[in-house]
Formats: structure tokens, C-alpha cells, sequence
């Protein structure tokens, strides 16, 4: 039996699974390439912007952070961070609090289909072997002496619908563990960028060094020589 065969033996809800399995597949690939890209590390940028900060203040931070355009969530609670501190520590914090929801919905978008796909999946095999069965027994309502292949079709259908959502529901899972996981480590980078932007803008600055003073000048006596 064909590949062709089993799928004209399982139904038209095969064909559901089917479509539903190349969903899954899709989203995970287009997740998969977000999260690479999202995933850069900021840690270098980071500490340059620490040390800018520091050193000239965050406005000037803030335009080391624009020049270097990171896609990273961990820049743009930076950036959200250092562009509001000049109006102080609270303003700041809550610039930052705001930006990270932003940036967690875009990490976790898509993965909710995903579980919804992995529980949807082997409700629809489950659909299949229901419809299969009821297949198989209006046969002997039908036929006092029902042969196997007239049995086969129904058991053939409950069975490949079966398999069928379990696979499914097995990539969606896989993929929305993996997913999550990239996020969770992505997000604690962002996590910690929040925690420690508060303590760059509130450390106070180098004291200035005293100009040294100058030495004084000696002081030298003339004396002239009078005539006697």
C-alpha cells in the first residue's frame, strides 16, 4: 500500500491533519528565525553603555546604544531606560517595565498556537478512530458475514487518523518547548539590563581631581651697593 493509498483510506480528516502539520511546521520556522535574530548578544553593548554612562551621562549612553541599532529586547529596555533619565530614577524604571511587556509578547507570539495545535492534534485522531470504528460496525449492521477488506477500511481509517494526530501533536509540543526555552534566555537578559540600569543612574560621579596649586614664586633681595 502507497502513501496515496493510506491517505485516501483515512478520510477527508487526514486532510485537516495534514494542513494542520504544515501550520505547525511553518510557525515553527518563522519562530525559530525570530528568536536567531532577536537572540544577538547585547552584553558587549551593555557594558559600553555602563561605561558611557559613567563617564559623559545616559543621553550620551543613549546615542551609543542608537549607533548601534541591536535587535536584541536587552537594547530596547536599554534604550527605553536611558532615554527617560533625565527626568529621574522612577521615570526610567517605568519606561523600562513598559518596554520589557512589549518585548516578552514579541518573544512569545506564536507559541500559544502551538500548544493550542498540540492539544487540538490528537482530538482529531481521536475524531478519526471514532469515525472509523462506526465505519467498521455499519458494516456488520449491513452484512451478515462482512469479509476483511470491507472491515479493513474503517479499522484503516481510525488507525492513520490516529498515528496521524499524534504526530502532529508530538512536532507542536517539541517545537513549543524549544521555542519557549530560546525566549525564557533571551527575556532573562532583558530581565537583567532592567535590574541594573537603576544603579548606573543613581551612582554618584567622580569627584573632580583639585587643580594643583602653583608654587610660589621665591622671593629674592636685591641689594645695591651704595658709595661710602
Amino acid at each position: 500500500m502507497t502513501i496515496l493509498d493510506l491517505v485516501r483510506a483515512a478520510g477527508p480528516l487526514l486532510w485537516v491533519l495534514l494542513a494542520l502539520s504544515v501550520y505547525v511546521v511553518y510557525l515553527s520556522a518563522a519562530r525559530a528565525q525570530a528568536l536567531s535574530r532577536l537572540g544577538a548578544d547585547a552584553r558587549t553593548l551593555v557594558e559600553r553603555a555602563r561605561a558611557v554612562t559613567a563617564e559623559s551621562g545616559p543621553q550620551a549612553a543613549l546615542v551609543e546604544v542608537d549607533r548601534a541599532a541591536h535587535p536584541s529586547p536587552a537594547a530596547q529596555v536599554l534604550r527605553a531606560g536611558l532615554a527617560r533619565a533625565d527626568r529621574g530614577v522612577p521615570a526610567a524604571e517605568s519606561a523600562m517595565h513598559s518596554e520589557l511587556l512589549r518585548e516578552d509578547a514579541r518573544l512569545y507570539a506564536g507559541l500559544g498556537a502551538l500548544g493550542t495545535a498540540a492539544q487540538i492534534a490528537p482530538l482529531l485522531g481521536l475524531l478519526g478512530t471514532v469515525i472509523g470504528m462506526v465505519r467498521s460496525f455499519l458494516v456488520f449492521s449491513q452484512t451478515t458475514a462482512p469479509t476483511p477488506a470491507q472491515l479493513a477500511t474503517g479499522i484503516s481509517e481510525a488507525l492513520i487518523n490516529t498515528a496521524a494526530g499524534l504526530i502532529v501533536a508530538v512536532i507542536a509540543y517539541v517545537a513549543r518547548g524549544a521555542l519557549r526555552a530560546r525566549a525564557d534566555r533571551i527575556m532573562v537578559q532583558a530581565e537583567q539590563v532592567r535590574e541594573d540600569l537603576p544603579s548606573w543612574l543613581t551612582r554618584p560621579a567622580p569627584a573632580p581631581v583639585p587643580a594643583r596649586a602653583d608654587a610660589p614664586m621665591p622671593e629674592v633681595a636685591l641689594t645695591f651697593g651704595g658709595a661710602q
